[in-house]
């Protein structure tokens, strides 16, 4: 009977538990994708944890060096909040710069594959047009959102500074630092890369 009781208690102290919300106001936030919407909320188990390569947070510098908090003169930092707003915004792209392998493992819900060593030949993609020294991009590119791993990797701040020595203009780009190890930690969705 002790034991019925006892897990009762946990199961009603579960039950009640308060959920996890993205903030007070917002429990979740729905993006479209080429798949169809999806819902970017925070994994509702208090006792999740962030494991695996996502957990570690000394591996040698370089290639892990810790990031500047603006990659380009320019350039706005942005936080998750922001990033979401980004992703909702069906105007605004969102660039996942890291290389195919690490976007097919899971990205950012809405997010686009444009790898960091293809990102200033693909300024075509976001509206500028080629020109002999790079592209020409109007005042009417959209705004675009750039991250990788995290806060110690280097591949979406050099893609940053790569689409604006060919032409895209800086104010328009941001970065969100915090990269897929902070989402990750956040406990907010991930979904397979396509």
């Amino acid at each position: 009977m002790r034991k019925l009781c006892a897990i009762l208690l946990l199961t009603a102290g579960a039950a009640s538990a308060d959920p996890v919300g993205i903030t007070k106001e917002m429990m979740s936030a729905t993006v479209q994708t080429p798949d169809g919407p999806v819902e970017i909320s925070r994994i509702q188990d208090p006792a999740n944890a962030v494991t695996g390569e996502w957990a570690l947070t000394s591996r040698p510098c370089p290639e892990f060096c810790i990031q500047p908090m603006t990659p380009a003169e320019g350039v706005t930092t942005v936080g998750e909040l922001e990033l979401i707003a980004f992703l909702q915004d069906p105007a605004a792209k969102v660039i996942d710069g890291r290389i195919r392998p690490e976007f097919e493992a899971g990205t950012i819900p809405g997010a686009i594959s444009v790898p960091y060593t293809e990102a200033a030949d693909r300024l075509g993609e976001l509206g500028c047009v080629a020109d002999f020294e790079g592209f020409e991009c109007g005042e009417d590119v959209p705004a675009v959102a750039l991250f990788c791993n995290g806060p110690w990797c280097g591949q979406s701040p050099t893609a940053a500074r790569r689409m604006i020595e060919a032409g895209y203009p800086a104010e328009k780009i941001f970065y969100y630092r915090g990269g897929m190890q902070v989402w990750r930690a956040l406990g907010l969705t991930v979904v397979p890369g396509s």
